[in-house]
């Protein structure tokens, strides 16, 4: 059964960083590519890392997403945060497993976890 579980969620600083982990368990997270998407309240859900099958390490912007094979654990770092952070973060496995185009496409994502809550406040 495949089952991905987030974690590391919490209350942060404006301008602080943050790590979220994201821990699989009934297939080898590094056979497929996998993304981190958020969703604040009122908003569509947006895609801000993934990594591709066999990378170790994907950076976009503030974001980078990690892969610690030996724990079958994806992390997704988050570094300067502010207020526009603020959101449920969701790890997700794609179909694909490449990441490409279709990145930050809820619908390429065929597994999801239940999330994390970030909440960025002084």
């Amino acid at each position: 059964q495949v089952q991905l579980v987030e974690s590391g969620g919490d209350l942060v600083q404006p301008g602080g960083s943050l790590r979220l982990s994201c821990a699989a368990s009934g297939f080898i997270m590094d056979d497929y590519a996998i993304a981190w998407f958020r969703q604040a309240p009122g908003k569509e859900r947006e895609g801000v890392s993934c990594i591709s099958r066999g990378i170790r390490t994907s950076t976009k912007g503030r974001f980078t997403g990690s892969r610690d094979n030996g724990k079958n654990i994806v992390y997704l770092q988050i570094e300067n945060l502010s207020s526009e952070d603020t959101a449920h973060y969701y790890c997700a496995r794609a179909r694909v497993k490449v990441c490409g185009s279709s990145a930050g496409d809820p619908t390429v994502m065929e597994y999801w976890g239940k999330g994390t809550l970030v909440t960025v406040s002084s």
